[in-house]
């Protein structure tokens, strides 16, 4: 049964202006508006069903998930916000302009930052990191992580909370982002830390996945 919606939120707005994001909370932009807007008129298309919603903490996530339930009217939906569906934290790299960046420090350094699996951006100082109330109780102070610090906070929530909703047989967004979504693929379908950095996720496309009763992905495609 496919069962499971990914989405990466709609275009950002420091999409639009090449910056690093993180956990910087930014709106969409206009077209990441449109971009939402589309993907709920190709899920009604498709005729594809949503029980539960489960987006992160930061704005374009959630505005994605809600801009999708409006426009299929299924408003009486709630969202389940968890931050373990953050954005991968660019630490000391957010705010700053990719291509100025790669100016700066070499193209192949950034590359590095970008895409290596294990190796961390340069790290916030701790006095700098401020949490917003809005996010809720109990989120850790983090510095900046890679990749592989992504999936061990993404991998154990969808273990402890959106695969019990997937063995009830309920159909589940999740509207997220390029890094948090990589981390869940990557468990779904043992992708290997190689292959998984050449995965790009590109906003506002559907992913449908088909999961098996062991939690594992058998296939996924965009709709």
């Amino acid at each position: 049964m496919d069962n499971l919606i990914l989405i990466r939120h709609g275009q950002s707005r420091w999409n639009l202006e090449n910056r690093f994001t993180g956990w910087v909370d930014v709106d969409l932009s206009e077209n990441g508006i449109l971009e939402a807007k589309e993907a709920a008129k190709v899920l009604k298309e498709n005729a594809i069903e949503i029980d539960y919603v489960y987006t992160s903490v930061l704005k374009r996530s959630i505005q994605t998930a809600e801009l999708i339930l409006d426009t299929l009217e299924k408003n009486e939906l709630s969202l389940t916000k968890s931050w373990q569906l953050n954005e991968r934290h660019y630490g000391a790299l957010q705010g700053k302009n990719k291509k100025e960046t790669a100016e700066l420090h070499g193209a192949e350094q950034v590359k590095i930052w970008r895409r290596s699996f294990s190796t961390k951006p340069p790290q916030l100082n701790e006095e700098d990191i401020q949490i917003p109330e809005s996010w809720g109780e109990n989120i850790p102070k983090v510095l900046g992580e890679s990749l592989e610090d992504t999936c061990k906070r993404v991998v154990p929530f969808w273990k402890d909370s959106i695969l019990k909703d997937i063995r009830r047989g309920k159909k589940i967004l999740i509207s997220a982002h390029g890094n948090s979504l990589r981390a869940l693929l990557k468990h779904l379908f043992s992708i290997s830390e190689e292959k998984i950095l050449e995965l790009e996720i590109p906003t506002g496309k559907p992913i449908l996945c088909k999961i098996n009763e062991e939690g594992l992905g058998v296939e996924y495609s965009y709709i």
